[in-house]
């Protein structure tokens, strides 16, 4: 437990990325940040994938990150940009990993598509054993799943 704690803190120390302020959150994995140049840059946390708004927990991870993060610094480390034009970057608010602890916190999935943080998995896996968030219920749908449900379905479970 105090290891995976401590590995949870290693990414803040060894990471030196632009800094902004957290202006916006959009859903459980995006926020927007505005620079010290007064651009705001749509930021996609990577490695991690939370449930889309419409899903059930997906309000809950979007209520999370914004209290995590809004109105926050954020240092932002990039890895590059999705194909909808937004910034991938591992996060960091209140000296936390916020990729980190959005899964630890069981508010979003670990995105093996894109895994590269051993750590994130062992997180899930420690959300999941203890029924921590979305992991509470007794068949959570994954986000890549999700997308993929006819349109007359996505409203019925949100919380």
């Amino acid at each position: 437990m105090k290891i995976i704690w401590l590995l949870t803190l290693l990414p803040a120390i060894a990471y030196s990325g632009w800094q902004g302020q957290v202006v916006g959150i959009s859903d459980g994995d995006t926020l927007t940040v505005l620079t010290k140049q007064k651009q705001q840059v749509k930021v996609r946390l990577v490695e991690i994938d939370a449930p889309e708004k419409k899903q059930a927990y997906g309000q809950q991870a979007k209520k999370t990150l914004s209290a995590l993060c809004y109105k926050e610094t954020a240092i932002i480390n990039e890895s590059g940009q999705d194909k909808y034009g937004r910034t991938l970057a591992r996060v960091h608010c209140r000296g936390l990993d916020i990729n980190a602890e959005l899964v630890k916190r069981g508010m979003a999935w670990a995105f093996v598509k894109y895994l590269t943080d051993p750590n994130i998995a062992a997180l899930e896996e420690q959300a999941r054993a203890q029924k921590t968030g979305l992991w509470a219920d007794t068949a959570p749908t994954a986000p890549w799943d999700f997308r993929h449900l006819p349109t007359a379905t996505q409203g019925r479970k949100a919380h």
